[in-house]
């Protein structure tokens, strides 16, 4: 075991202009961090985790079902969560009958949004500021876009968010584990960036690396880490055995460059992690 803050630190070697990093132990202590962490960036995709998070929500409230329709025909508000809708990325196109495929979709996370904000009577910005951000101290997140790709945070307020992931205070604690166990096993489809996978794992919103290869998490990770990346250079990954989650922001857009540098830094700091 190496020290974690060198670990952590190698960020701000990244061919990027402004970086933040931390990473979260299981208990919500803050192990390390590196960087412009109180710097707001732009999540794209890293947003999926903040809405998904504030659907549980809306689910456990009862706004909301998980086999209420949504989307297309016979498609479910679970189908649209764990993109199995058949919508396709990024158009109002049916591409396959629910449960069929994983097809990855910012539509499918529009289509939850406007559902949970039918349901509630609250714009869906609104209900995530007050479902998620604001019970858990996460001043500088907001949604100034699309549910799928439209947030704006901080390596702080994220920091906070992880350990919320860790160890739930705003859900029942089974509900995460629901999340976090795949739903529609046996799918594959194309995990953006990265080609397809066979199968795609995903669980409510959140992504889970079982054995996926190539993948944005470290070597080392174990199959049961999950979280998400985004397209401006984000992402956020939980290790349950590993005891501890980690947050990183850029302001540079994914490409070759985080497919070299990601996983090392994963990798580098799962060597340095205190063992739970």
């Amino acid at each position: 075991m190496t020290d974690l803050a060198p670990a952590v630190r190698r960020v701000l070697d990244w061919p990027v202009d402004h970086v933040g990093a931390a990473v979260v132990a299981a208990d919500g202590t803050v192990l390390a961090t590196a960087g412009d962490t109180d710097r707001e960036f732009g999540l794209a995709s890293v947003t999926k985790l903040l809405s998904a998070y504030a659907a549980l929500v809306a689910v456990e409230e009862g706004a909301v079902d998980w086999d209420d329709a949504a989307g297309p025909d016979g498609a479910t508000v679970r189908h649209l969560i764990a993109h199995t809708s058949g919508l396709a990325f990024d158009t109002d196109e049916v591409k396959a009958a629910p449960g069929e495929k994983r097809i990855y979709s910012n539509t499918g996370f529009a289509v939850l949004a406007e559902t949970i904000a039918a349901a509630t009577g609250i714009g869906f910005a609104e209900y995530l500021h007050e479902a998620v951000c604001t019970p858990l101290g996460m001043g500088h997140t907001r949604l100034e876009g699309s549910a799928g790709a439209g947030a704006v945070s901080t390596v702080d307020d994220l920091a906070r968010f992880a350990a919320e992931l860790q160890a739930p205070q705003l859900l029942d604690p089974r509900t995460v584990a629901e999340a976090t166990t795949v739903a529609y096993p046996g799918l594959d489809g194309l995990l953006p960036g990265y080609g397809r996978q066979k199968p795609n794992d995903w669980g409510l919103g959140l992504e889970i690396r079982d054995g996926k290869s190539p993948h944005w998490t470290g070597e080392g990770s174990s199959p049961r880490a999950f979280g998400h990346f985004g397209q401006s250079g984000t992402f956020l990954w939980v290790d349950p055995d590993a005891g501890a989650a980690a947050v990183v922001l850029t302001d540079r857009d994914f490409g070759p460059w985080a497919i070299e540098a990601w996983t090392p830094w994963t990798d580098g700091v799962l060597a340095a992690l205190p063992r739970p």
